[in-house]
């Protein structure tokens, strides 16, 4: 294949490979390859069937001639029949060892590469959504948040202090194991039982639902990495192209999210609880303890952090998978190098 110039992408190159039998393989720019492999590849050469041929033939012909040749002693000529029998062996097994070698490297081609990216462009916005939601379940947010200016206090008397070792409490409860009684056995200074039922039954529902949730996206995001790493071995420039996708995937979801919350984020708040929980087990008195904790203006705040944390990790998967003339070469590159380790392994 000739080599491209410096100032075109690899799928603009419109020279045609010198060698008709000659497999190119497709550097992976996006969810189509930049260079279209062949529709068939030749498991065996012919020009070495036709070599393998000749050699048969010469060899029979040059058996055949000592065969006649006059003056030979009978033993002579078994030894001699013997050695051209076991010369004539050699070059068939030469030729189906590298036959096999041939169709083993031609066989080297990545399984379902459409399919796997797919899955990565779906993956990494579900990936970057529940890091986003992760790290704003800890008490570092909950501090911020009820430390920062313009944070409505409580009107039924509870502290800055007591609303953090509070709501930590709750907080760790939906990402442990522990059970119902680590929040329905709290009191609060004048010996109440500081959560209702209801209150620990939802929180109950939320730990379910998250931990679930964050377990699924794990494993997703576990298969993600080993598709990758998959991809960028057997189809170079697949896995990149894919992260490219799913970063703008993830963009545009961010954006579509944002103008359903700003034009209605009540309507939003209760679709997206509906989602997961029985109606009705999620609506509390405004002097409930969930309520008091978690007001409506910390979960607007939690829902822009998760937004713009899942916004930068998208930036970022976009800014080091983004398509440049130095990416396309260099996955070119890999390209031709796996290229020459198949033609040697097929002893071309």
């Amino acid at each position: 294949m000739a080599t491209p110039s410096n100032d075109k992408a690899p799928w603009q190159q419109a020279e045609p490979p010198a060698d008709e039998d000659r497999r190119e393989e497709p550097v992976w720019t996006g969810l189509l390859p930049a260079v279209v492999p062949a529709d068939t590849a030749h498991d065996d050469d012919p020009s070495d069937e036709h070599d393998d041929a000749g050699r048969s033939e010469h060899g029979e012909g040059r058996g055949a001639g000592r065969r006649r040749t006059p003056g030979r002693t009978g033993g002579g000529s078994r030894a001699i029949g013997a050695a051209e029998a076991a010369g004539d062996d050699d070059p068939d097994e030469e030729a189906r060892r590298r036959a096999a070698l041939r169709r083993d490297a031609l066989a080297d081609e990545p399984r379902l590469p459409r399919l796997q990216q797919v899955f990565l462009v779906l993956v990494l916005p579900l990936a970057l959504l529940a890091a986003g939601v992760r790290a704003v379940a800890t008490p570092l947010f909950l501090w911020a948040e009820y430390h920062r200016p313009g944070f409505p206090a409580d009107s039924y008397g509870f502290s800055t202090e007591e609303r953090m070792v509070f709501g930590s409490y709750g907080l760790d409860y939906v990402m442990n194991w522990a059970p119902s009684g680590f929040l329905g056995g709290l009191q609060d200074t004048d010996g109440a039982q500081l959560f209702l039922g209801s209150e620990v039954a939802h929180m109950t529902d939320v730990k379910i639902v998250l931990q679930s949730a964050l377990a699924v996206v794990a494993v997703l995001a576990l298969l993600g990495i080993v598709s990758c790493l998959y991809l960028r071995a057997k189809a170079p420039g697949a896995a990149s192209g894919a992260l490219f996708f799913g970063s703008w995937l993830t963009v545009a979801l961010l954006v579509a999210l944002a103008v359903a919350a700003v034009l209605g984020w009540q309507q939003f708040f209760a679709l997206f609880h509906s989602l997961f929980f029985a109606d009705g087990s999620w609506t509390f008195r405004a002097s409930d303890t969930l309520i008091r904790l978690y007001p409506t203006q910390f979960w607007v705040d939690a829902a822009i952090a998760v937004a713009g944390l899942a916004l930068l990790g998208a930036l970022a998967v976009m800014i080091a998978t983004w398509p440049t003339a130095f990416r396309r070469h260099r996955a070119l590159d890999r390209v031709r190098r796996r290229q020459e380790l198949k033609r040697r392994l097929a002893g071309r």
